[in-house]
């Protein structure tokens, strides 16, 4: 990659890259790049490159920061229906993410609020809700500027290719298998675990 050598800064980044700089995976960075939402150049090899000036473009459109903390101080806020779910998966991102703060939601309703006065930076966010579901939720949290800019990871145990994409093409980053495998969850989240927490799996 070629690298400013004054300011530190990549001129090109790789989609590994790229998805670590944003901290997301690099599955949601290639659907970013097959949808057209950000625009790649392919090296003579047949690689995706990012140009800094097309990344800075598109994180200025979605709301993205370019410079977030690291996963000390992470807020994740979960919603789920099922209060075990919710309790196994804060005690696993507490025992796992050092400083990270969870906070559960158990329908739809309560997360707006919830968004808002828990300053979250992540809504682990489950599709299948009674009276309002995840893409509902979704929509709703892109629709308002005090949530706009929230990171959304959704989760589902009725997934398909279709829930996938509505999710996505609602505002979500990427939609999760349940049982949920910890690996592609850290992964998804952006932040490093401990060997053992990703070895296990949850419901």
């Amino acid at each position: 990659m070629k690298v400013n050598k004054q300011t530190n800064v990549k001129s090109y980044y790789a989609p590994n890259e790229l998805a670590k700089l944003l901290m997301v995976s690099p599955v949601t960075v290639r659907y970013w790049a097959n949808k057209g939402w950000i625009r790649a150049e392919l090296t003579p090899g047949g690689h995706r490159r990012f140009s800094r000036k097309e990344v800075e473009r598109f994180a200025r459109a979605r709301g993205i920061s370019l410079h977030r903390p690291a996963s000390d101080g992470l807020r994740i806020l979960i919603v789920d229906d099922e209060p075990d779910i919710c309790a196994e998966l804060a005690e696993l991102l507490k025992a796992s993410l050092p400083g990270v703060s969870t906070k559960s939601a158990y329908s739809g309703f309560e997360v707006g609020m919830s968004v808002v006065t828990f300053h979250a930076d992540i809504v682990l966010l489950d599709l299948m809700m009674p009276q309002m579901d995840g893409f509902e939720v979704c929509r709703q949290l892109r629709s308002d500027s005090m949530s706009s800019r929230v990171r959304v990871i959704a989760m589902t145990g009725y997934y398909t290719e279709e829930n996938a994409r509505r999710i996505i093409e609602a505002g979500a980053e990427c939609c999760l298998k349940k049982p949920l495998d910890t690996a592609e969850l850290f992964a998804a989240i952006g932040a490093g675990a401990e060997p053992e927490a990703v070895e296990r799996r949850v419901i």
